[in-house]
């Protein structure tokens, strides 16, 4: 028997509209959409009427879940595997599976589409010919090893933060960083609030309010 393929879709990262036609093709036809959150994903999946089956694969499934989609695999149904939004394998762990999947011999098939990283550098202002993804920084321990990583980065610096941390992550910035460092921090892209703000460290800070939604995604350059 022929295994299946695993199809690596990305998806909306906020306006539904994004989905690409052919990733809704393949969300269609596949026997099994693999997604981090299965009510999530549900509501991308009802927008487009698709009724796929879904199973939750997360950053907290253990081996157990990863063999059950290989089996699937192994068993020749397709699979997608989507995040909650973006690009699936880009800071969460779809790169588990698709290891696990080319160690069986399955076929990897990745369609492009929506990622936060490149939509916000391509609206920031700042050098993007070269940069350094950071992902989520450490919520703890590592911390002051970053920001020294950030502070002698001769690129664009791009990394992710929660809002309840986004001011202290700025203002700790602040001790690493000359006051001609340009930083862009871009808040809900893609969605009915995108905002951009861009200036120094203190100039951001300043217009940031001081209660905070949303997801942030932050590019330094010194």
């Amino acid at each position: 028997m022929d295994k299946g393929k695993l199809y690596i879709v990305a998806t909306p990262i906020g306006n539904l509209a994004d989905l690409t036609f052919r990733a809704k093709e393949v969300l269609e036809n596949v026997d099994l959409v693999a997604c981090e959150d299965t009510r999530h994903t549900g509501i991308l999946l009802s927008h487009y009427k698709i009724d796929t089956p879904k199973l939750s694969y997360h950053s907290y499934s253990g081996q157990a879940k990863v063999d059950k989609i290989m089996a699937y695999l192994e068993g020749g149904k397709d699979v997608a595997l989507v995040s909650d939004a973006g690009t699936p394998g880009i800071s969460d762990p779809g790169y588990v599976l698709v290891r696990a999947a080319l160690e069986a011999g399955v076929q990897i098939i990745p369609l492009p589409g929506p990622s936060a990283v490149i939509t916000a550098l391509c609206a920031s202002g700042l050098p993007t010919d070269k940069f350094l993804y950071l992902g989520f920084l450490p919520v703890k321990k590592g911390r002051q090893s970053v920001f020294k990583k950030i502070a002698a980065s001769e690129h664009t610096v791009v990394f992710y933060e929660s809002p309840h941390r986004l001011h202290k992550t700025l203002e700790q910035l602040t001790d690493f960083l000359s006051t001609d460092a340009r930083i862009v921090v871009a808040k809900e892209l893609t969605k009915i609030y995108e905002t951009f703000y861009r200036g120094s460290l203190k100039e951001v800070l300043a217009a940031l309010p001081e209660k905070l939604k949303g997801e942030y995604t932050i590019m330094v350059h010194k």
